[in-house]
């Protein structure tokens, strides 16, 4: 399949009805709302890259196109290294399974601090690539910024006590490793895309999870 707005948007609608039928799972748990929301933001976040592309190619006015980038990389760069973690330890249903998460979260914070300094000083860009887009923020010592950035969101997945946590989690580290050997200059599209379909695993949290049952879930 060749990436495309079309295929953005696509994935973004389905992506986001996973996050409608979510919530409608919540069944009045609410330390589960924060990840049952969080298929929508990946849903919205697909849906957005659409507008970058259609701005690259002049179907959208230019500026419009360029505001959708910055959405999409603030979302992408800022937002889900920090995000991730809390969901996570929001989760959990101890303290010191919660606890477990700070070191996460923290690196997570660092991460998205650097790459949001990185934004603002140096000038973002993207480019049309054949199956993707190709985004640039200037990084510096790139590889090790990303390689704390999956640590901090594919990890905290992992540590997850919930199985379906789990399999999302490793979903994404599949797709990483993946996505690391095809195209290191598509990684942003191409990850986040593949992190938006997998949250098929959020959505079987929410369906077959049962209230105050977090043990017989738990992995460890």
């Amino acid at each position: 399949m060749c990436f495309s707005p079309e295929g953005d948007l696509v994935g973004g609608l389905v992506v986001t009805a996973i996050g409608v039928d979510a919530v409608r799972h919540l069944r009045q748990r609410k330390d589960h709302l924060a990840l049952a929301t969080l298929p929508l933001l990946l849903g919205f976040h697909q849906i957005d890259e659409a507008f970058v592309w259609w701005g690259l190619r002049g179907v959208v006015p230019h500026e419009l196109g360029r505001i959708a980038m910055w959405i999409y990389l603030i979302i992408a760069f800022v937002v889900l290294p920090i995000i991730v973690p809390v969901v996570v330890m929001l989760l959990e249903p101890s303290g010191r399974r919660r606890w477990r998460m700070a070191p996460f979260l923290a690196i997570g914070a660092g991460v998205s601090t650097t790459l949001l300094e990185t934004m603002v000083r140096n000038r973002p860009s993207v480019t049309l690539g054949a199956y993707h887009l190709a985004y640039s923020i200037g990084l510096q010592h790139g590889i090790f910024i990303i390689g704390l950035y999956i640590l901090a969101t594919c990890g905290s997945l992992l540590a997850s006590g919930f199985r379906h946590i789990v399999i999302f989690g490793a979903a994404n580290v599949v797709a990483v490793v993946v996505l690391a050997r095809l195209s290191a200059d598509g990684f942003a599209s191409l990850w986040c895309f593949y992190a938006a379909l997998a949250c098929g695993a959020i959505l079987l949290h929410m369906r077959y999870a049962k209230p105050h049952r977090g043990a017989p879930y738990a992995v460890s």
